[in-house]
């Protein structure tokens, strides 16, 4: 008996099929700038799906327009490269007539958060199935450089040659006011902390927002590099972790505490333990994630990275099917030729 009539005779299953990266890479070369902070968010994506266990054929990313919304081309799944803004629209659309999609929103700070506001907000407090990557690089990088909604005041660009005027908004303040039930933030060259947010997001049930700082390097480079870089990066972050104190730097020895309502930093030496703050992103009051989410570029406050909010709620397409069910049972099917010839008609 040689080996494969062997390994017959002992009936040995067949390998689990699994995926890796590359099934996860389409035939499409990236072009996008070389050292762009998009790269490593495509990456991270691509080597996180496997474990996911998703089928590539029940996978969607959508997208709208700017440099991040050229990722579902990149991607060996199914895709749409929508218009501004209205990514969330679509996607939406996709969810509530294929609840059994893993549907995926690509955008970025100037797609989302200034023409795509109002369906941004609407898609968050819904809370359909879906996750949303929001590329946050605080510029307007494809039509080459433009202050965005998320840019500092004072921000010098081909828009705002003698500064910017506007105060930037914060995004995870924003998701967290329309109600997101999930809610985080990560760096782009933070790649293992990034893949970890990336799954958590895909394990929520609901709308799953996270922002990512992304580095432009051609329009806006080192924006972030307080956050990002070595020699820096603990001194000035600070990593929720649910059930953990709020204590960072490069020796762990400050701390956050709230002084009334505003959070403190404190050395721990020079407090109690029992006064700092401990994280718990499963309350279903949001007060602390948004206490938390106002510390964004505060001075000598640190930059908070993690989840900030993480709570279930009803989720808008299971709520949809439900009532359509319930609707064809006490009325039946119904039949659309009747419904458009019915009452008053007008023929033109």
């Amino acid at each position: 008996m040689n080996l494969s009539e062997e390994k017959k005779s002992l009936h040995i299953p067949a390998a689990v099929p699994t995926t890796n990266k590359k099934d996860f890479e389409s035939n499409q070369d990236v072009r996008w700038c070389p050292g762009c902070g998009d790269y490593s968010i495509l990456s991270q994506t691509q080597r996180i799906l496997p474990e996911l266990g998703i089928p590539k054929e029940q996978l969607v990313f959508i997208s709208g327009i700017g440099c991040s919304s050229r990722f579902p081309y990149y991607m060996n799944t199914y895709g749409f490269h929508t218009i501004h803004g209205r990514a969330p629209a679509i996607a939406a659309g996709v969810k509530a007539t294929n609840p059994e999609l893993s549907v995926w929103v690509i955008t970025g700070d100037g797609d989302a958060l200034s023409i795509g506001g109002n369906h941004f907000l609407h898609m968050l407090r819904r809370n359909l199935d879906i996750n949303v990557l929001l590329f946050n690089n605080r510029i307007y990088g494809l039509t080459k450089g433009q202050y965005s909604p998320t840019s500092e005041v004072g921000k010098v660009t081909t828009s705002s040659p003698f500064g910017s005027l506007d105060r930037p908004l914060n995004p995870v303040e924003i998701a967290l006011s329309a109600g997101a039930t999930f809610v985080a933030r990560s760096l782009d060259r933070d790649t293992k902390h990034l893949q970890s947010i990336i799954k958590a997001a895909h394990e929520h049930k609901g709308t799953s927002f996270i922002e990512i700082y992304q580095n432009c390097n051609i329009y806006n480079n080192g924006a972030f590099f307080t956050y990002t870089e070595k020699a820096t990066k603990a001194d000035n972050t600070v990593v929720l972790e649910h059930g953990e104190q709020l204590v960072f730097g490069a020796k762990r020895d400050k701390g956050i505490r709230l002084n009334g309502f505003q959070p403190e930093v404190v050395y721990i030496d020079d407090t109690s333990d029992t006064d700092l703050i401990v994280h718990d992103q499963f309350a279903d009051d949001p007060t602390l994630a948004y206490f938390l989410s106002r510390m964004t570029d505060v001075p000598e406050h640190p930059l908070p990275i993690g989840i900030f909010r993480s709570v279930q709620c009803p989720c808008y397409e299971d709520m949809l099917t439900d009532q359509v069910q319930r609707a064809r049972q006490s009325n039946g099917d119904g039949n659309l030729e009747q419904l458009l010839n019915s009452g008053e008609t007008w023929v033109v």
